[in-house]
């Protein structure tokens, strides 16, 4: 697995992990994912990130899943939706379509067998609204 995608899934798992249980140690949770000094420094700056945007996150989320209210999207598709709309709104060198994918492949493996359709249908709702390319880097 690459570096990025585990940075993405530990950043999934460790944003779910907080919701759930409330506060918890990043570094702890790295000790016990045994993520790489690499997976680390990504995983860190999509936690951050996610957080700090979270409000703005949310927002984009409640307006693109239409018919769903946030808190009855199950915790796991609502963190991976967080982590992807993150990168398609705040990091310029990941082609939107790389997080879709990647929010796509992550639900598959984590959630349920309908989670890859929805997640895929949320993030699409979000690219379509996006004024930069969906394939390439912003520059």
């Amino acid at each position: 697995m690459g570096v990025r995608r585990e940075g993405r899934e530990a950043a999934v798992q460790y944003l779910y992990l907080r919701e759930v249980n409330g506060e918890c140690d990043l570094e702890s949770f790295y000790k016990f994912r045994g993520l790489s000094p690499a997976a680390r420094r990504f995983t860190g700056e999509l936690v951050a990130g996610t957080m700090k945007e979270q409000e703005g996150i949310d927002e984009t989320i409640r307006k693109s899943a239409q018919n769903y209210e946030l808190n009855r999207i199950s915790a796991v598709d609502r963190n991976i939706l967080r982590v992807a709309i993150y990168e398609m709104l705040h990091c310029p060198d990941t082609p939107p379509v790389v997080s879709i994918n990647e929010g796509i492949e992550i639900a598959k493996k984590y959630s349920t067998e309908e989670s890859g359709r929805f997640v895929n249908g949320v993030l699409d709702q979000v690219r379509s609204s996006l004024a930069r390319p969906a394939r390439t880097a912003a520059n």
